[in-house]
C-alpha cells in the first residue's frame, strides 16, 4: 500500500568503484549526514543500510519514540508497505516457472466470478499494474481521518476486492497503466487457489525460510511489530492539530497481499540481491520481471529507476500510515541501499532523493538541492 508522493522519491542505485578503507569511512559519514537531513526535514526516524564491494555501512537518526530519548534502532523491523509485492510476484514467477500457472490465464480462469470482465484480464496485467482495476484504497477514500477509527479492523481480501470492483474499471485491460493495490490481492488469492496454502505461507516457506531472512514476515492481523523498531506517527490529533497519533500498532489485514509485510534493511538488501542475481528465479522469470511497462518504470512486481547519473536500479518502494521504505539495488546485486523512514510533519522528499543520489552517483556527480 503505497504512498506514492513520498515512495516515489526513492528511486534507486549506487556508484560502481572500489572503496578504499579511507574512503568506506568518509561513505558512512555521508549517509549518517544524509539520514539526519532526512529526519531534519520531516521524520521521526530513519534508518538505512548500504552495501557494496567493499562493505556494508549502516545509519540511523531521529528516536525510536517521540517524546523519549532512546534513538531509532539501527537494526530495527518496519512496515514494508508495498514492497511485499516484490515478494508476491517472486512467488508467483516460481509458479509459472514450475508449470502451475501461466501468466497469461485469465482472472476468471483462478477466480471465477470475482472481478467482472475477468476473462479478459491476465495475471501478467495484474502484476504489471495494465488491468484496468480500480485501486480498493481509492474507493476507500483512505485519509487518516477515515482510517483511525477502524485502524484494528480486519479486512478479508474479498471485502477489499468488492470495493474496487463496485467501481467502473479506469480503461480496458492491457490499454494503459494505473497502479492499483487491488492486482495484488488478487494475486495473493491466486497464489492461495494454485497451491492449497495461504500467499503468506508460500513467501514464508520460498523466500524468507530459504535466504534466511529472520526479521521478516508477513503478519496476518497481528498488530504489533515485535523486535526493536522505531514508532510510526500520524499528525492527526484532535481538531485537525498536527498532534501526532502514534499509528505503530494496527491490523495490517487492511493491506492483505498488497502491503502487509514486516522486515529490515538487511532482509531487504538480502532479498533483493538473491532476486536480481537468479538465486529465486529462473533466467526467463526474472528477465520478464525486470521488463518494464512501455511508458513506465514498471515490471512485474519490480520498479526500474534511472538516476541523474545515468544508473538505472531496481526495488520497489512502499509505504503504510506511519512508515514508508525504499529498496534499490544494481542489476548485478553488488550495491545495495535499503531505508526505513517514519514521516512525521515537514516533506522529506528531497532529502530522500538526496539520499538515494549520493550513495548511487557521489555527491560530486549529483549536487545538493538549493
Amino acid at each position: 500500500m503505497p504512498i506514492r508522493s513520498v515512495s516515489a522519491a526513492l528511486a534507486l542505485a549506487l556508484l560502481p568503484l572500489s572503496v578504499a578503507a579511507p574512503a568506506a569511512a568518509t561513505a558512512k559519514r555521508d549517509l549518517q549526514r544524509d539520514v539526519d537531513a532526512v529526519v531534519a526535514a520531516g521524520a521521526s526516524a530513519t534508518i538505512a543500510e548500504y552495501t557494496d564491494r567493499s562493505g556494508t555501512r549502516r545509519a540511523a537518526a531521529g528516536v525510536a519514540r517521540l517524546g523519549r530519548p532512546a534513538p531509532a534502532p539501527v537494526d530495527g523491523r518496519f512496515r514494508i508497505g508495498s514492497v511485499s509485492k516484490t515478494f508476491l510476484a517472486t512467488v508467483v514467477l516460481q509458479l509459472e516457472a514450475e508449470g502451475r500457472l501461466s501468466l497469461d490465464d485469465t482472472v476468471e480462469r483462478w477466480l471465477p466470478g470475482t472481478v467482472p470482465n475477468g476473462d479478459h484480464i491476465t495475471l501478467r496485467q495484474l502484476l504489471n499494474h495494465t488491468s484496468g482495476i480500480e485501486n480498493y484504497t481509492a474507493a476507500m477514500g483512505l485519509s487518516p481521518e477515515k482510517w483511525l477509527p477502524q485502524r484494528y479492523r480486519s479486512w478479508a481480501p474479498a471485502e477489499l476486492v468488492a470495493l474496487a470492483t463496485a467501481k467502473p474499471p479506469l480503461f480496458p485491460p492491457g490499454t494503459d497503466w494505473s497502479y492499483s493495490n487491488t492486482n495484488y490481492v488478487l494475486l495473493g488469492m491466486v497464489v492461495g487457489e494454485a497451491t492449497g496454502r495461504d500467499y503468506s505461507a508460500e513467501i514464508q516457506r520460498r523466500i524468507i525460510r530459504p535466504l534466511g531472512l529472520r526479521h521478516t514476515e508477513s503478519p496476518g492481523e497481528r498488530t504489533v511489530i515485535s523486535g526493536p523498531h522505531a514508532h510510526g506517527y500520524l499528525p492527526a490529533g484532535p481538531a485537525g492539530s498536527d498532534e501526532p497519533v502514534d499509528v505503530t500498532t494496527m491490523n495490517p489485514s487492511i493491506a492483505d497481499a498488497a502491503g502487509d509485510m514486516i522486515s529490515s534493511t538487511a532482509d531487504l538488501n538480502t532479498f533483493f540481491r538473491a532476486l536480481v542475481t537468479g538465486r529465486l528465479l529462473p533466467p526467463a522469470q526474472l528477465a520478464a520481471m525486470t521488463t518494464t511497462v512501455p511508458g513506465h518504470d514498471y515490471g512485474l512486481g519490480l520498479e526500474a529507476t534511472t538516476l541523474p547519473c545515468g544508473i538505472t536500479v531496481y526495488g520497489h518502494g512502499g509505504g503504510i500510515f506511519g512508515y514508508v521504505t525504499g529498496t534499490f539495488t544494481t542489476r548485478d546485486g553488488s550495491r545495495r541501499l535499503a531505508l526505513s523512514v517514519n514521516p512525521y510533519v515537514g516533506d522529506p522528499d528531497d532529502a530522500l532523493q538526496a539520499l538515494v543520489n549520493h550513495a548511487f552517483c557521489g555527491r560530486d556527480a549529483v549536487p545538493d538541492r538549493e
